[in-house]
């Protein structure tokens, strides 16, 4: 074990080259449009401060679970298709459930490359001042006859696929690991100037008062259950736990350091920019008159708002959209880097040739998504008004990640699973704060039930009412 605190292999597997390496990667998984493009139009549907505060205790509720990814991954130095059976007690079926990794980082990648994308267009026009000069009216339609142009949102796409798996292929340390490094130290910066110019825009208070102040009657109009579901969805969605994403992050991970105190550094960065997105987006809707719940699109309409009203907006517009690029780039990256190590240690190929495999199969698993906003409009899988992206969405977030949380759970919790001594042997190994171990009936019992009856309500909200 002494060779596992020395960066550079273990038992042949390629290590990160760092402890800031492996948070900024990990958080550059959980990071990115969950935090930036879904937190505040989400937060807007579901009555500002009164979501935050219920999304908050969901997501420090659901952190056990993503250091249970970390454990996994690092007691197995495997992927999750094959660290569940090589942890698994003899005689149990496990390992059945290692689809869950590949179906569900594909499920997530077949939207999220559509909206970054999205981001990856708006840099070129932020930059060649397409959106200056218009008034938040006109920046609303530009943006809508963005969606509407098929060719614009399947070049967006391509680029981002091929950015994403052109950086894996160069490998963990000199690609993955080195690039989202500077990707998110980059967005962490510029969200700090943006928060202070946005909080300094005539009518901000009220966007402030909005976010900050808790509705007791938007909660009451909504319906409990209703907010408690879309904070748990969004809280899975944000640390993108339950498809084994974090899994691979810890099986590069050395064992000097505590996985509950790396954890809880992550969820406390992917909260930081959560928070500091609202503070950017509220008061900016508020100054110019956007209706906070107005959709996904709220950031294209928003923010170019923002810009227009700043001297030199045009090259903040353009900086804002190139590090919201990097933001969703450093999530689109750390989830083809879970596809292509499923592909290496399940199935034995090659780094290159999982990436020549799996690079155009995500292309056109992505295509229906971006042509459901333009060419596919009329497929209206949840209703009318909805896309193929939301049925997408739906799929992931309300049924994938719970399932693979629940299943981490039971794994790491019970007896017939790996066990809780070995999962509490691996997590506190090293320096750092160590996991709470009086914890164990909530994350056995509690927590499993809680997300089961939200998921069921969920189903029931959406389909019966």
């Amino acid at each position: 074990m002494a060779n596992d605190l020395v960066p550079g292999s273990v038992a042949g597997r390629e290590m990160l080259g760092s402890r800031l390496g492996f948070l900024l990667l990990s958080a550059g998984c959980a990071i990115g449009l969950g935090n930036v493009w879904r937190f505040p139009f989400i937060t807007g549907a579901y009555g500002g401060a009164i979501f935050v505060i219920i999304y908050v205790l969901f997501l420090f509720a659901i952190l056990p679970i993503m250091i249970m990814e970390f454990a996994v991954g690092r007691a197995s130095r495997l992927n999750m298709g094959l660290a569940l059976r090589k942890l698994e007690p003899a005689g149990t079926k496990w390992s059945k459930f290692g689809w869950v990794a590949l179906v569900g980082s594909y499920l997530l990648m077949m939207f999220y490359t559509a909206v970054t994308g999205w981001m990856l267009i708006y840099c070129w026009y932020m930059g060649a001042g397409a959106l200056q000069g218009l008034t938040p009216a006109e920046v609303g339609n530009f943006f809508h006859g963005v969606l509407a142009d098929p060719w614009i949102q399947v070049a967006g796409m391509t680029i981002a696929i091929g950015a994403g798996f052109g950086i894996c292929v160069l490998g963990v340390r000199k690609g993955v690991e080195r690039i989202v490094k500077y990707m998110m130290l980059g967005l962490l910066l510029l969200l700090v100037v943006l928060v202070v110019r946005s909080l300094l825009l005539p009518g901000a208070g009220a966007g402030i008062r909005f976010y900050l102040m808790p509705d007791m009657g938007k909660l009451t109009e909504v319906g409990f259950f209703n907010v408690c579901n879309a904070a748990m969805t969004q809280a899975f969605f944000t640390l993108s736990v339950g498809i084994g994403a974090m899994c691979i992050f810890g099986s590069y991970q050395p064992r000097d350091r505590s996985l509950t105190g790396e954890a809880v550094w992550i969820a406390g960065l992917d909260t930081f920019v959560g928070i500091m997105a609202g503070l950017i987006i509220f008061p900016a809707c508020f100054s110019f008159g956007v209706q906070p719940d107005s959709g996904p699109g709220l950031i294209f309409v928003t923010l170019p708002n923002i810009f227009n009203s700043l001297e030199g907006g045009r090259i903040w517009g353009c900086l804002f959209f190139v590090f919201m690029a990097f933001a969703s780039l450093s999530t689109v990256i750390a989830v083809f880097e879970n596809i292509i190590s499923y592909s290496v240690d399940v199935w034995k190929m090659p780094r290159p040739r999982a990436v020549a495999l799996h690079m155009p199969m995500m292309w056109l698993l992505s295509l229906p998504c971006v042509l459901g906003f333009n060419l596919l409009a009329f497929i209206e899988p949840l209703g009318k008004g909805s896309t193929i992206l939301d049925l997408e969405d739906f799929l992931l977030s309300n049924n994938i990640l719970p399932f693979g949380g629940i299943l981490f759970l039971l794994f790491c919790c019970h007896r017939r699973g790996w066990g809780w001594n070995n999962f509490l042997a691996e997590t506190d190994q090293g320096q750092g704060l160590k996991f709470p171990a009086f914890l164990r009936p909530f994350l056995s019992w509690v927590l499993p039930l809680l997300i089961a009856s939200l998921f069921v309500s969920g189903y029931i909200n959406k389909f019966l009412h």
